[in-house]
């Protein structure tokens, strides 16, 4: 390291109390913007995650609104598939209350498995996320940052986090969301619609199963990213934990000059990379057209995933 590095902003130690009746357990996570932490609530007698911005941030106002935006979002929503929050504070600092999930992100699971999850498993998934979207949707937003690493599964029942991106369609800038998930229509900037989401849905299901995304990733400039944002390296932590940091480093508000490989070329067919049933693979390809217009709905794209369910016992 660098004598002139500039010097990482130390998170809160076990025992800190960030509000009252919250008491910091350990330090989860560090994003680009972002401390996540393991929290004990006086009230509820029970485990709960707190996110605050991190301490070298906070002058940003901007960041501070956008974290108490997200939080006032998910208090006031209620869906099985959307992660809850319990509470936020604007004071001393901002920070959200979230319930604590269990189970593991997609991210995880993922890189943990060595075989793919079945087709069946990975229609499931795709249902249950189009059912927390199309109710985003009809709550005037979208999520923009549909991903494995913001998808908790536990017992085959998926939570989708993170709205710290949302916001409702119409213009925005380039590179809104995390850089190797977005839409072509989010790198390149312009009118948002509900088919962001849906190539977002396509992305997830398609690394599911797959395994990769369908792009190349481009580590260096992760990694550019991670240190632009106060990050040094990856850090300790699994394979899946540093790609997960990195991931977090990369999500953005608006950026502009980055290369991004589909706005230069389609996606590949999943057939490509794995062999699948006709309307599994029919409804991934679907979702990851480059044209927005030429994608399916979140409700057709939900009845195609459903069709290739099996049936339920009579």
């Amino acid at each position: 390291m660098s004598a002139c590095a500039p010097r990482r902003p130390a998170a809160l130690a076990p025992g800190a109390e960030p509000a009252p009746g919250y008491e910091v357990l350990a330090h989860l996570t560090r994003t680009g913007w972002l401390d996540v932490y393991d929290a004990w609530s006086e009230e509820r007698a029970c485990r709960c995650v707190i996110k605050t911005v991190r301490p070298d941030r906070r002058d940003d106002k901007r960041l501070r609104e956008r974290l108490l935006r997200e939080g006032g979002w998910l208090r006031e929503f209620t869906h099985p598939h959307l992660t809850r929050a319990y509470e936020t504070f604007e004071s001393p600092e901002p920070l959200v209350v979230l319930e604590t999930l269990t189970g593991e992100t997609l991210s995880h699971l993922v890189h943990r498995l060595r075989r793919r999850p079945g087709a069946a498993d990975v229609a499931l998934l795709g249902v249950q996320l189009c059912s927390a979207i199309h109710y985003l949707h009809g709550r005037g937003l979208l999520h923009l940052d549909v991903k494995p690493s913001n998808v908790v599964v536990d017992c085959a029942h998926a939570k989708v986090l993170d709205l710290s991106v949302a916001r409702p369609p119409g213009p925005a800038p380039a590179g809104v969301g995390t850089r190797g998930y977005l839409a072509p229509e989010q790198a390149r900037g312009g009118p948002l619609t509900a088919a962001a989401d849906v190539w977002g849905i396509g992305i997830t299901l398609f690394e599911v199963a797959c395994g990769d995304v369908p792009f190349a990733r481009d580590d260096d400039h992760a990694r550019a990213a991670s240190a632009e944002n106060g990050e040094n390296g990856d850090g300790p932590g699994t394979g899946h934990e540093r790609r997960e940091r990195r991931e977090g480093a990369c999500e953005s508000t608006g950026s502009t000059g980055e290369w991004y490989p589909q706005l230069e070329r389609s996606a590949p067919p999943i057939g490509s990379r794995r062999r699948l049933p006709s309307a599994v693979a029919g409804a991934v390809d679907a979702c990851l057209r480059a044209d927005p217009s030429s994608r399916p709905a979140v409700d057709e794209l939900a009845a195609a995933l459903r069709s290739a369910l099996p049936a339920p016992p009579c």
